[in-house]
């Protein structure tokens, strides 16, 4: 099996839901079982067995690199890439980050405030084989805990909007994603996008895959998601 490749966590945004609860420290260092959000997430990902990570920081940023460091005490490796004053949009984000850090084949994205506790192996499997510039994991959420946003009919995902109210979707973007570097040829004179712009971009030209994960997710984005998250993680000691 290959290795899984580099993971960018976008964990440059502000965290308005959840700043009253630790308004000097980005959302990743967020305590939850003990530990900083950010501690739980890397081992998750070094179990997993990927080898690299690139923390794409932005607000209040030091605080949060200062305690990941290299990574080499999660088993995994570190790098940065920084948003700099102006925010870039989670699209943006990856592009600055592609730039930065040289990366010229395929790369995962996982949200900040996301805990995926799932087998990454067959999603990537199912990326190499789809021959497509992108891949976007889905998950069965029937609007439980947040608003679905994507049609997924015979393995593929045929609808997506984070804006558009339809009830016949019952899908989530799941949070990992993965693409090889031209996905984003589109918005090379672009600055400042978010990645449902990619994604939007890929499906209308059929080169989206999809992957159905059977595992629900977890998320520190919010106070009733970090409820969730901490009794999840009790429950896994």
């Amino acid at each position: 099996m290959p290795k899984f490749p580099t993971v960018l966590i976008l964990a440059g945004g502000l965290g308005t839901r959840v700043k009253d609860l630790n308004p000097d420290l980005p959302k990743a260092m967020l305590p939850i079982c003990g530990e900083a959000f950010i501690s739980h997430q890397l081992r998750l990902l070094a179990r997993e067995s990927v080898e690299e990570v690139i923390l794409c920081v932005g607000y209040q940023s030091n605080p949060l690199v200062d305690f990941v460091g290299s990574g080499k005490h999660f088993g995994i490796n570190v790098r940065y890439s920084f948003d700099g004053e102006q925010l870039l949009g989670t699209g943006g984000a990856i592009r600055h980050a592609l730039n930065e850090c040289n990366l010229d084949k395929p790369f995962a994205i996982i949200y900040g405030d996301s805990y995926l506790d799932t087998s990454f192996a067959p999603i990537y499997a199912a990326f190499l084989q789809c021959n497509k510039l992108g891949l976007m994991t889905v998950y069965q959420n029937d609007n439980r805990w947040i608003q679905s946003n994507v049609l997924y009919q015979s393995g593929s995902v045929t609808e997506y909007s984070k804006t558009k109210d339809n009830s016949s979707m019952s899908h989530v973007d799941y949070g990992l994603s993965i693409f090889r570097p031209q996905a984003l040829s589109a918005f090379s004179n672009t600055e400042t996008f978010d990645l449902s712009e990619v994604f939007l971009t890929l499906l209308k030209e059929n080169q989206l895959a999809a992957y159905e994960v059977k595992d629900r997710f977890y998320e520190a984005g919010s106070v009733g998601g970090i409820k969730e998250l901490s009794e999840h993680l009790m429950r896994k000691q």
